[in-house]
């Protein structure tokens, strides 16, 4: 007899809502690759000049800490 098991790909175990989040990652990564032109940013009463990939991925960061830290577990 055939014992081989097929073994799932990996790809299998990702659900729909992790390829979402794959291909948005990735869509924002390449908005911010994008655009490295230098851009002075005023904040409050402080500007700085800085690559804009560096403040778009600084934001990026900043959105995407505070919805990890305004979501909540579900019970279940």
């Amino acid at each position: 007899m055939d014992q081989t098991a097929k073994k799932p790909s990996p790809f299998a175990r990702i659900s729909f809502n992790q390829w979402i989040a794959l291909v948005l990652t990735v869509l924002a990564l390449i908005f911010v690759l994008e655009n490295r032109a230098h851009v002075d940013i005023e904040f409050l009463l402080i500007t700085v000049r800085s690559p804009m990939w560096l403040i778009l991925l600084v934001m990026f960061a900043i959105g995407w800490l505070a919805g990890l830290l305004t979501t909540r577990k579900r019970a279940r």
